[in-house]
């Protein structure tokens, strides 16, 4: 058997590290729905089992998701320091996750979507609406998740780092789509883009949120490129907003000459605008997250 199966050995302190950070997970997944439908003033079963409503599933599973992205940076962090203080780390970095993720849904909805009510929008099956939502939410958690793995300990220096650098990429997040916005209003002459996803534009929904996760992903790489200074607090947001804005410019560069040789001959701006092409729009998230994955892996290696 030995032979055919050779496997890392397990000692039984990994095993409880892993079922209390698993456990803490759990929990902390839990008390996310909660507030979820604290906050929304919304029952999550009635919503999803009696209304049917697909656009607040579609945000909820967001939410979930983008919460165990950032848990799976804490989970096994603090291995080998002592049960108790390996818990008070998983809480604490967990409900500072949850903290800066809310604080990204809170700074797209009031910043990027300002003319929209997200949530009023979800409540009336906005699936546009909710994909967009949930993309923001999850590109949060893959930077935060990142800047999370880059950074050295669990002590108020780290906290820091882990702020400061996730308020500069979200920031950073954020102008890129407001440029994303200008783009659509200047090709259809003078047109909102925040309209267009009220109307429930499904095409230009799915376009953006694969600008959104490509985005983050892209940005996410600059983890391998700098360098973490504890103590370095100016280099460090430096360091992350000159590399991200990089970063993301170049993958725009890289996606929109991918897209002219593909749909060569073919108008796709239009197809997506105009024409609600969803099979285009599909294509164009495909290659942003694809693309971003690609230079991840360069840069990663």
């Amino acid at each position: 058997m030995e032979a055919l199966l050779k496997l890392v050995p397990l000692t039984q302190e990994l095993l409880i590290y892993l079922a209390m950070d698993v456990a803490i997970a759990l929990a902390l997944l839990m008390i996310m729905k909660w507030l979820t439908g604290a906050f929304r003033k919304y029952s999550v079963t009635e919503e999803l089992g009696v209304k049917d409503n697909f656009a607040f599933g579609i945000s909820i599973a967001g939410g979930m998701l983008s919460l165990c992205i950032v848990l799976s940076s804490v989970v096994g962090r603090h291995i080998g320091v002592g049960y108790q203080e390996a818990a008070i780390g998983m809480v604490t970095f967990g409900i500072v996750g949850i903290i800066l993720v809310k604080f990204g849904r809170f700074a797209h909805d009031k910043l990027v979507l300002n003319k929209l009510d997200t949530h009023t929008m979800i409540a009336e099956r906005s699936v546009s609406v909710a994909l967009v939502d949930a993309a923001s939410l999850v590109a949060s958690a893959i930077v935060l998740r990142n800047i999370m793995i880059w950074v050295d300990g669990s002590d108020m220096n780290a906290l820091i780092a882990i702020v400061t650098g996730f308020t500069v990429v979200l920031t950073m997040l954020l102008v890129m789509t407001r440029i994303l916005e200008f783009r659509y209003a200047r090709d259809n002459q003078n047109d909102s883009f925040q309209g267009a996803l009220e109307k429930g534009q499904l095409a230009l929904a799915i376009e953006h949120s694969g600008n959104l996760l490509g985005t983050a992903m892209i940005v996410s790489a600059a983890k391998n490129l700098l360098i973490y200074n504890p103590s370095g607090y100016v280099s460090n947001v430096t360091g992350w907003l000159i590399v991200s804005v990089c970063l993301a410019i170049a993958l725009h560069l890289l996606v929109l000459a991918n897209k002219k040789i593909i749909l060569f001959g073919m108008n796709f701006r239009q197809e997506v605008d105009h024409q609600h092409n969803v099979g285009v729009a599909a294509l164009g998230f495909t290659l942003s997250i694809g693309n971003a994955m690609i230079i991840n892996g360069v840069l990663g290696g």
